[in-house]
Order: C-alpha cells, then structure tokens, then sequence
C-alpha cells in the first residue's frame, strides 16, 4: 500500500489518538484550540464527506483562513476528499475584499471549485463571490459548521504517489501566479528528508510562528510533526511581528525542540527583546534552530547567539537550509560552523537521491568548484511542474546538461556555488525579490505602485531589494511627473514649492498604502526620481540592478526620498550582483 499523508493520519488517529497533535497560542501566548489525532481525524472525516457533495475528485479548492487550527482541518479534508488544495494568503475576517484582487487571479489560473473558509468569513464572502465571475461555478464551504457526524459515510480515496497532493502558487498577486504541482509522492520523500536532516522523532516538540498557507510554514508547523507523531504549537505570524519575544517564550513554556524561519526573525529577537526579558527564558531544549528562505548572514546568527547564549542557547543548534516550493520545500541544509569571520554560510549538501549541478546558464555546461552559477536539482521531491503551464514546466522542469544531455533538471533560478562538498546560495538569476522570507516578483509591485497615485507614469518604477545590515528591505524607486502650479504670469513647473513637496510627500504615502495593502509589505523606503532619469534599456525595461546599485550608493536623481531606520546605514550591494557573464 502507498504510504500518503492520509495513511499517516489514519494510523496516529488508530494508535495515538488521545494524543495533542496541535495547539494554536492565541495572542501566541496561551493554549487555546487543541486538536487530538483522534478529533482531527473525525473532523478530516466530516469535511471531506461534505466537499464531496460539491465537487468532483481532482477539483481544486482554495483554502481562506486566518491563522488557526481550522486550516489543519481543511487541508487534510482535502487530501482525505482526492481534492487538490490550494493554501491562499487568509483574508482579513473584516475586510476580504483587500486581497480580492489576488484570489481573483488564483481561481482563474488554478480553475478553482470549491471555497473553504470558516464561517465567519463565509458570511462575509457570499455576495462578494457570487458577484464574481472567476468564481461564479464555485461552491463554497463554511468547515467549521460542518457535523462531525457526515464523516461516517467518508470511505478513503485511491491515492498514489503520482496523485497531487496541493497546488503551491510562487505568485500571491495578481499578475498571472504559478501553482507549483505537488505530489503525495513528494510529500513523502521530503519529509523522509526532512527526517533525516533534523535527526526528528516522536519526542520532537515543534514551535512555529510561519505561515501555513506558505510552504515552509506548512511543512514545518504541520505535516512534519504529523510524519514524526509529535506536537506542534502553533501561533499567528502577526503576533510573532508584533512581539518576538512571544516565539522564545513559547519554545521556553513548552521546551520546543525544532524551530525556526528566515535570517530576519533572529534579527528581530535580537533588536525588539530586551534584556530583562531574556533572563526569563531557558532556551536549553532548543536543539534544532534552522534558517532559510532569504539570505542567511552569519552576522546576524552571531549576533544572535552573543544575545541568547546565557539562556542556554547553543551555537551547534544553527542550521543553514535552502529550499524553494518547485523542490516541494526543501533541498539542502547542514551545520553552521562556529566562526568570528563574516564568511559565507553553507547549506549543506543535498542527500536522499536529490543531485544538485552548479551550471552556466546560458551555455548550460555545468561548471566547476567555486564557480557561480545556476543551482539545478534532480530528486524526488522536485515538483511535477507548473499547473497548466506547460511551456514553462518544459523550461523549468526538463533541463539538461549540454556536455552530457543528462536531465532531467530543475532550474531553480538561483546563483551558488560548490566547494568543499558544500553549497553556499549567493543570489537569484532573475529579478525576484525576497524579502523577509517571501519571494515577491517586481513587476507585481510595481503594477500596483503605478497605478497608486496619478502623478507616477506608466513603466517607470522598479520594486527592487536592498541589502541593509538587518536584512534585506523593499525599497521603491519611481519616476514622477512634472507638477503645474497656477502663478499669476502663467504655469510653470516649480519642483522646489511647498505645493511640490507636500505633492510629493502623499506619493509617498499612496506608495506605502498600495504596496501594504494589496501585498502586506512593508516599503522600508521609497525614492520619487524626475521624469525620465529612470535606468532603462534600450528597449525601454527597467534596470532593476541598476536602480538598486543607485539607491544604494546615492546617485539616483532623486527629487524626494524616505527611509525608515533599517535603511539609514546602507551597505554595497556587490555580494549579490549577477555574475559577470550574465
């Protein structure tokens, strides 16, 4: 029989039922909803035995929830239903709209058929989906509201390793996004990998704070303590913003074995929890304290360690992990040696029949130890590709090495290097922006900016990504268009009034409000450029690196600039330039 999430649900349920698999830490602090195996299971059940009634096996179902344990539910319901799932950025519970746009672009790409939320956002969501054609075929379901009682007529689906588990969109904006095709296949071999990378057993205890609707927030909060039989608390990512101290503290209170995130939540720690709060927390159980998804500096694991290590927390508990969602999540992890040099950091080397080639991207020949150039990976947990995007998936899924014709390879569309047995990620191919753990492509951004105040002109801004000493921050850079003020002898363009510069200042301001409310981002800075300085080609696209290069060293010509502190010491951005042959 293949062993697929269901199964293992099933067997928890049979064996450790009475068991706590997860709690969800309201305000990230106290216990509040608890599910069991045995409850989950039931509940699974129920959900999947009333989707059924609505849709057919093979539908995808878009999954709408605020951080909880009723996402769990969900999920599995699906999985236990032979629906796809497709996890979406959750919708604030008094405002859906904010994010329409965005689901709007995900149901048309992914064919969406059923909507699963709780029911106090499907109260809210039935007119508004109704009015909507990219959802006008689409059910929609409260689970919440569902009796547990429907699960009796529930009988298990014929899942093989091939079938699809998920859909994982790279993309959460409206401009055209990509559901990456993950198999129960998948599925299985990372998290075997994900095993063996972390040495994990039912004594595990797992914190997180990440994101369930996001890759490494799903596996790390949930199907990877479900694969060990261990618990898991669960907070809200806002809470975790709003106050790190809330994810120590919790690994603290329940002696958290596993946790982690991007570079940026150990900064946080260490800037936003003060030393009188640290002489409360023991930290001695934390054994694996893993870092991905966006640059790893060992600046900041230094920094963090100096901060933390008088509560017990041990340098060898650093783990440096690379991954993207096309490789399900995760690819490479190792180690992170204990060093007062500000050197690279490697990620390990891939294990579990999972290859990984350094090649030329334009030659495709791969190259040798120490030399940059694209990551490409062989292995089982690579996706099945792009969900009806079959050119792309040819592209990106079906490479192959020009010397030999060996494939097929995923490219992964990041720099890196191999050396020593080991890979150290320098960087992305195209112009993606990662930011705080998300990867964010420009264009997106910078639609929504053009469109935010009347004075920004079409093809004209550029979202790009600098590099501060906390991280990497957005930052935008837009041209403006020339603002008539009336004078008694005529019209003049005068960018030095007062009229100009409170102008100016509400471009700013639409800047920073578009930005955070149709992609909940934070600009961190924002350069206003006269009209026509922007670095272009020529044939008119924007020179994102350029634009970065200039707002970086000063030289951009800028009629008005903001910045928020993490900018105000800013550092050269040559560590992440594309290679020289690119």
């Amino acid at each position: 029989m293949t062993t697929t999430l269901i199964h293992r649900l099933i067997e928890r349920a049979d064996r450790q039922g009475d068991q706590r698999a997860y709690t969800f830490l309201d305000q990230g602090e106290t216990p509040g909803d608890i599910l069991t195996y045995e409850v989950l299971e039931r509940r699974a059940r129920a959900v999947a035995a009333a989707l059924r009634e609505l849709v057919e096996p093979g539908d995808r179902a878009l999954l709408m929830y605020p951080p909880g344990l009723e996402f769990v539910t969900a999920f599995f319901a699906c999985l236990y239903a032979d629906v796809i799932a497709v996890p979406a950025y959750p919708p604030h519970v008094s405002r859906p709209a904010r994010c329409w746009p965005r689901l709007r672009a995900i149901a048309t790409e992914a064919g969406i058929k059923a909507v699963l939320c709780p029911a106090a956002i499907a109260e809210r969501l039935q007119e508004l989906i109704a009015s909507t054609p990219e959802f006008s075929q689409c059910s929609l379901l409260a689970s919440d509201s569902v009796d547990t009682s429907a699960g009796q007529t529930w009988g298990p689906p014929n899942c093989a390793r091939d079938s699809i588990a998920f859909l994982q969109f790279t993309s959460g904006s409206t401009a055209a996004p990509k559901g990456v095709v993950v198999t129960h296949g998948n599925i299985e071999h990372n998290l075997a990998y994900l095993a063996r990378y972390t040495g994990g057993d039912s004594e595990t205890v797992q914190v997180s704070w990440l994101p369930t609707y996001h890759d490494m927030g799903l596996f790390a909060g949930i199907l990877y303590p479900l694969y060990l039989g261990c618990p898991s608390y669960l907070m809200s990512p806002v809470a975790f913003l709003q106050k790190p101290l809330r994810w120590l503290s919790a690994i603290h209170r329940f002696r958290g074995t596993n946790s982690g995130g991007p570079d940026f939540a150990y900064e946080l720690c260490v800037e936003r929890v003060p030393p009188e709060s640290r002489g409360q927390l023991d930290l001695s159980s934390w054994k694996i304290a893993f870092n991905g998804a966006e640059p790893i500096r060992r600046s900041t694991l230094s920094r963090f360690w100096q901060s933390f290590r008088h509560q017990g927390f041990r340098w060898e508990a650093f783990r440096a992990a690379y991954g993207l969602a096309e490789a399900t999540v995760f690819v490479s992890g190792g180690a992170v040696e204990s060093s007062l040099d500000d050197r690279p950091v490697a990620c390990g080397l891939p294990d579990c029949d999972t290859q990984l080639r350094i090649v030329d991207p334009e030659t495709n020949h791969e190259l040798p130890a120490g030399e940059v150039g694209e990551i490409w990976l062989r292995s089982p947990s690579v996706a099945r590709g792009y969900w009806n995007r079959a050119e792309e998936t040819e592209q990106t899924f079906s490479a192959r090495l020009a010397e030999s014709g060996e494939g097929a390879y995923l490219r992964t569309g990041d720099l890196g290097y191999l050396l020593h047995g080991e890979l150290f990620v320098t960087g992305r191919l195209k112009d993606l922006v990662i930011v705080r753990g998300r990867k964010i492509y420009p264009q997106d951004i910078e639609q929504t900016v053009e469109s935010s105040h009347g004075l920004i002109p079409a093809n004209a801004t550029a979202a790009i990504a600098v590099p501060t000493e906390q991280g990497e921050r957005l930052v935008i850079v837009a041209e403006v268009q020339p603002i008539r003020i009336p004078r008694s002898t005529g019209s003049t363009f005068t960018p030095a009034s007062t009229t100009t510069q409170k102008e100016l200042q509400d471009v700013i301001g639409a800047i920073r409000q578009a930005v955070a409310e149709q992609h909940e981002l934070q600009a961190c800075g924002v350069a206003l450029l006269s009209r026509g300085t922007i670095p272009k080609t020529s044939s008119g696209k924007i020179r994102r690196h350029e634009c970065r290069h200039g707002f970086v060293t000063g030289t951009l010509d800028c009629v008005m600039e903001w910045t928020m502190p993490p900018l105000a010491t800013r550092i050269d951005s040559s560590p992440h330039r594309e290679p020289a042959h690119q």
